[in-house]
């Protein structure tokens, strides 16, 4: 299983002469995990091979290019893209996404019969299997509905806590996990944030090392989902408090071999 980063960041912009892209990665080539703008890096025939899309949650920054994916490439698959997510994110998407107002509601267009949308329930705990490579929604706690993912090939395992803030339940299955090789955490904001990290319901360096205390485990650590302008001073801070785990900084592009 091979998962490639499209995307990883809190925002969109530019950094260092290149442009920040939000949360999608690809998981061999049919796969999708989230559909942020990271997925306008990929070329139409890319886009045509990706079969199914997991989400984490219904933030923009997650789900922006999803209802572009069926407008660009519906007419050149012969079967629906099925989108999984849990009831309460499909009853979002339904109501204000694919709903002929925001976009045009492709679990039904261009007939029901052969419509490019599909949208699929997931539950938490519950593996999906597709092909041997095993995904299972992970508790999360968020503004909005929201789970973290578990990607399994058999032989090993990453873990991405998609947006989420102080979640026992989390670190409850991932200490279940024996073969756990990639662990890949938001960090969304800095320490002199935290207030708004709490309101938002996201992590900053201080609310992170209290949650890795409930780790129970070790394995490489990537930190995700930095706010533009904040990248700098959030791994500064996440270095300080959180040495002795070796966090890295995801980056896009970056390819996960499991």
């Amino acid at each position: 299983m091979k998962v490639r980063i499209l995307g990883c960041s809190g925002g969109i912009g530019a950094s260092d002469g290149r442009p920040l892209r939000t949360s999608s990665m690809l998981i061999d080539a049919d796969i999708l995990i989230d559909a942020g703008t990271g997925v306008a890096a990929l070329s139409l025939a890319e886009l045509a091979a990706i079969d199914h899309v997991f989400i984490t949650h219904t933030h923009l920054d997650h789900i922006a290019c999803l209802p572009l994916i069926s407008d660009s490439v519906g007419d050149m698959r012969s079967q629906p893209l099925v989108v999984h997510a849990v009831a309460e994110s499909l009853d979002i998407l339904r109501q204000h996404l694919f709903n002929d107002l925001i976009w045009p509601n492709f679990t039904e267009l261009p007939c029901a019969a052969r419509a490019f949308v599909r949208l699929q329930e997931i539950r938490l705990g519950e593996t999906v299997d597709l092909d041997g490579r095993h995904i299972t929604p992970l508790p999360a706690s968020h503004t909005v509905p929201a789970v973290g993912y578990h990607l399994d090939s058999g032989g090993a395992s990453l873990v991405y806590s998609g947006d989420t803030h102080i979640c026992d339940d989390f670190w409850r299955e991932l200490n279940k996990i024996d073969n756990l090789r990639y662990l890949i955490m938001e960090t969304a904001f800095s320490d002199s944030e935290q207030q708004l990290a709490t309101v938002s319901r996201h992590l900053c360096p201080t609310l992170l090392k209290a949650e890795l205390a409930k780790w129970s485990a070790r394995a490489e650590l990537f930190i995700t989902h930095l706010k533009p302008g904040s990248q700098a001073l959030i791994m500064q801070e996440i270095a300080a408090r959180l040495g002795e785990y070796r966090p890295t900084m995801l980056v896009d592009d970056h390819v996960f071999e499991l």
